[in-house]
């Protein structure tokens, strides 16, 4: 089982130490998420509660992923990077696929990329980018990023790119992991035909064995069947040892945590994260692994 910080909801200032401590701490990534604004008014339905409403107020910090993967790196010299997730549509390909790679390159190699394909109309409108259709577009950029990464001349035909053949530089030093986030069943047949794992929404350890299930499913049935399946998993019915291996057994292989709220920590105090940090290695890491 491996280990996963996330930095959602922190204060931006704390990233690179968070990084550094995490990497002490033993974990084995550090994931970061995105969003661009925060309209005063969103009609679109936040799809992963019951209601509706947001898991956060206005005016959270949402700083750049990968400005904030380049400054962490610096710093760190084993901790992978994770996005979790980066909303992919929303962007141009040549751009996106110019910053995951540019990271790659200035971390050694340590950099997966956790895709969504969004769920706010209105920042894809503020961006100009079609919101329908986005998960068919999604699908072909990563087709079409998967070959600029290849450093070689390319070219690509399809539905909605086209380009004559042309290189982009510097190619990542190794393939890029690639995982689709979200809990449709149209994110897990992408992350099982075209991914190289999962990353779920905030379940319980049934429903994540459930969705794994089927996940496993729709591999055997892609043309990527018998390669390894990776699923990143946040539980919110696990907190200790005994909830991981349950998780494990399930066939979640990472997990994704936030170890300052089980200790009571202070989401503005930057020492009780890496108390808090210190202490999840004694009490979970070190005992599974």
């Amino acid at each position: 089982m491996k280990f996963v910080v996330s930095t959602a909801f922190i204060p931006p200032t704390h990233c690179c130490e968070v990084a550094r401590g995490a990497e002490l701490s033993g974990f084995d990534y550090i994931a970061v998420s995105d969003h661009l604004v925060h309209p005063e008014t969103i009609k679109t339905p936040y799809p992963y509660t019951p209601d509706g409403s947001l898991r956060w107020e206005p005016f959270t910090p949402w700083p750049d992923p990968w400005v904030t993967v380049g400054a962490m790196a610096a710093l760190t010299s084993t901790i992978r990077f994770l996005s979790a997730v980066y909303v992919l549509p929303m962007r141009n390909p040549f751009a996106a696929a110019k910053a995951v790679a540019t990271a790659a390159v200035l971390s050694g190699g340590r950099v997966s990329l956790g895709i969504g394909t969004g769920w706010m109309r209105e920042e894809f409108d503020l961006v100009g980018q079609p919101f329908a259709r986005r998960g068919k577009r999604c699908d072909e950029m990563l087709d079409v990023m998967a070959k600029l990464w290849s450093g070689e001349m390319v070219e690509h035909h399809g539905e909605f790119y086209d380009f004559d053949k042309l290189e982009m530089n510097p190619a990542p030093p190794q393939p890029i992991p690639v995982y689709a986030g979200g809990a449709s069943e149209a994110v897990l047949k992408r992350a099982a035909r075209l991914c190289d794992g999962w990353i779920t929404d905030l379940h319980s350890t049934a429903e994540i064995r459930e969705m794994v299930a089927r996940l496993r499913r729709y591999r055997d049935d892609s043309e990527r069947a018998g390669r390894p399946l990776e699923v990143i998993a946040s539980a919110n019915d696990a907190f200790d040892v005994a909830g991981y291996r349950r998780l494990e057994e399930a066939g979640v292989t990472h997990v994704t945590t936030l170890p300052w709220l089980f200790y009571g920590g202070d989401m503005q105090s930057l020492n009780d994260k890496l108390e808090a940090m210190s202490r999840f290695h004694d009490d979970v890491i070190a005992k599974m692994n």
